[in-house]
């Protein structure tokens, strides 16, 4: 048994906890099952295994793979059944039964959750970056996906109040609750002019196969997050992107060539960072800081030193490094202190 990978679905359980009752039983049993652990070390190196796990079974569930296993999936069934003790056996006997194709998909697919509701976050950080510039804004992020997160700026948010921020025409809605004070805050989206995402693999919205699996690498029994991902999707679709292919790392100084001076930097990343080896997270901040030698550059992240969100940033010469906040997964709370 490779105890690596079962503390792995152990922690996962921990993160589950209250969200997903169905993967939160179904990691503490996995952590357990020999076979099923065998099955995950077919995973590509770098990648969330549970995550990944867990997406290729719903994946081939939405495919249409006929199994009792459905019945447990709130994504999948009208009314999914409670005895959740009992999912385990389905589960394992359907990833028994379609091991060749969890393999395929173990190998070839990775971990690349389009979560809207990070924008949450997002926003307040990039109006502090606005008011502290006041210059247009061009962002590049590293580990886009399909993008969503790029088009922050066309969604409308609201934190707990009647008070809505953002673009007031938005299609999408995103409301989040904020631990401890209001971060600063403006009531209109700041302007941006350029907007550049990239990723190893870069996913589609407009391909049906791309966005099965982005839907996939939801938890079933999300359906919020389902509509908003929904709902965001028809705007990416609606908007020209530039997503470029490739190692965001390794792409970044070429990109920033294209950037206009008169703007300031915006290199932003959640979450995608717990796939970087420490030799690619140390060359990141190394290209971040160099960049910042000839111009104004921020950068916002997590998941480099910690899982808290950092923002660093050179302005006029002037280096900043600082952990600003706390953030729940999938941006249903936060907290920021900028």
């Amino acid at each position: 048994m490779d105890s690596s990978i079962a503390a792995r679905f152990m922690n996962f359980a921990e993160q589950c906890h209250g969200s997903s009752e169905l993967y939160e039983k179904l990691s503490l049993k996995i952590a357990d099952d020999e076979q099923i652990l065998e099955l995950c070390t077919h995973a590509k190196n770098g990648q969330p295994i549970p995550n990944l796990l867990f997406a290729a079974v719903q994946y081939l569930l939405f495919k249409g793979q006929k199994h009792p296993l459905r019945n447990f999936y709130a994504s999948i069934a009208d009314h999914p059944k409670d005895d959740i003790t009992q999912s385990f056996t389905h589960f394992k006997d359907f990833c028994l039964k379609h091991s060749k194709e969890i393999k395929s998909i173990l190998q070839n697919k990775n971990v690349q959750t389009n979560e809207v509701r990070r924008c949450a976050y997002l926003y307040p950080c990039f109006c502090y970056m606005y008011e502290k510039t006041k210059k247009p804004l061009a962002f590049i992020e590293i580990g886009t996906s399909a993008g969503i997160q790029l088009l922050w700026d066309q969604y409308s948010y609201s934190y707990g109040t009647t008070q809505v921020y953002g673009n007031p025409q938005a299609e999408v809605h995103i409301d989040s609750k904020v631990r401890g004070a209001i971060p600063f805050l403006l009531s209109s989206s700041p302007p941006v002019v350029k907007r550049i995402g990239v990723d190893l693999h870069i996913n589609r919205l407009s391909n049906d196969e791309d966005k099965l699996w982005l839907k996939a690498l939801i938890w079933p029994e999300h359906e919020e997050r389902r509509k908003l991902f929904e709902a965001a999707s028809q705007v990416v679709n609606k908007n020209h992107l530039e997503l470029i292919e490739g190692d965001g790392v390794d792409l970044l100084p070429e990109i920033m060539k294209r950037i206009p001076n008169d703007t300031v930097i915006g290199v932003f990343h959640t979450h995608v960072a717990n796939q970087f080896s420490y030799e690619s997270k140390e060359k990141l901040l190394n290209v971040i800081s160099k960049i910042g030698e000839e111009r104004d550059i921020f950068h916002l992240y997590n998941n480099i030193q910690d899982h808290y969100l950092h923002l660093d940033y050179v302005l006029n010469g002037e280096k900043n490094r600082q952990m600003i906040g706390e953030t729940e997964g999938h941006g249903r709370w936060f907290s920021l202190d900028i």
